[in-house]
């Protein structure tokens, strides 16, 4: 079995201007239909998107994908767009379909944990144009009540050049004295996923927390490869726009990440994540059966006192 398929693999060649421009047509009126389904009233500052809010609360301690990923936390948390590894159930549930067989990540949080822990974990797998996603993401020490979220996905190819995705999340109690199959305050998140030319992915995601029509927070990715001889380039943008205001406006974010491949083995990577620099490393081996990547983040976030990631993957 492949262990890695370019995405979309039944496409023979580019799309044609007309098949891009609707295909970003449908990408800004959902945009549009969201900007607008959000909740015209002023709502409490209860968090920033990357940063502490004023009452504490960080990105992690709540139902978004943001530090999830040694990989996407080096490339500035923009990964809506790349969202090409098991991670992916998390950031963009349609970048599920990118390959064919099983992924199993795992990330640690490195030194200072006494502060506080953040571990999520996952596994993915994607068989032809279906793919099925099962995360849980889990903070300790922190002063949130039960930042312990499971994630149920499921994403599908629609055509030569669409992928829509969507998951389920649950968020459970701890500490329990059993396990919770699910939870309570369930919410859910949609997701879109598009790649009109080889070196262009967009890709949205619209996320819930409540369990009703509006999105508390949208995520427009743009990712482009700049093929080199045996490699290439990749530069990750990410615009973010929160239905939760301050003062009466909007919170905007804005990620922007680059990822180097230095070798078949071995990636650098550098990222701004809403005015933090990150930077991140990979170390990746093909066994006989099985790929292991090793990936390494720093982001410098001086309220998080410049924490420290490594995360773990093993395709099969």
């Amino acid at each position: 079995m492949e262990a890695q398929k370019q995405m979309l693999p039944r496409r023979s060649q580019p799309a044609s201007p007309m098949t891009t421009a609707c295909l970003s047509l449908i990408l800004l009126l959902s945009c549009y239909v969201v900007f607008a389904s959000t909740r015209a009233e002023q709502r409490p500052a209860i968090f920033l998107l990357t940063a502490p809010s004023s009452d504490g609360v960080r990105p992690f301690e709540i139902a978004q994908p943001l530090y999830v990923g040694a990989r996407a936390i080096g490339m500035g948390n923009a990964f809506t767009a790349m969202a090409d590894d098991a991670a992916a159930g998390f950031w963009n549930p349609a970048g599920l379909i990118q390959w064919q067989g099983v992924k199993v990540f795992g990330m640690n949080k490195l030194f200072d944990r006494s502060e506080y822990s953040f571990d999520p974990k996952g596994i993915a797998y994607t068989y032809r144009e279906t793919a099925f996603f099962w995360g849980n993401k889990i903070a300790l020490g922190v002063p949130t009540r039960d930042p312990d979220y499971t994630y149920y996905a499921l994403a599908r190819q629609i055509g030569s050049y669409l992928a829509v995705g969507g998951s389920l999340k649950f968020q459970r109690r701890h500490p329990s004295d059993h396990y919770q199959v699910f939870g309570y305050n369930p919410a859910y998140d949609l997701a879109l996923l598009t790649q009109p030319r080889p070196a262009l992915k967009i890709g949205l995601l619209l996320q819930n927390d409540q369990t009703d029509l509006n999105f508390e927070r949208v995520t427009l990715g743009l990712a482009y490869r700049i093929q080199r001889q045996r490699s290439g380039l990749t530069f990750s943008l990410d615009l973010g726009l929160s239905g939760w205001s301050i003062n009466g406006k909007r919170i905007l974010t804005r990620s922007l990440g680059v990822e180097l491949p230095v070798n078949d083995l071995f990636q650098l990577r550098v990222g701004n994540s809403n005015g933090d620099w990150t930077v991140g490393a990979s170390l990746s081996y093909p066994f006989q059966f099985t790929t292991v990547r090793l990936d390494y983040a720093w982001i410098n976030d001086t309220l998080l006192h410049r924490s420290n990631f490594i995360s773990a993957e093993i395709t099969f």
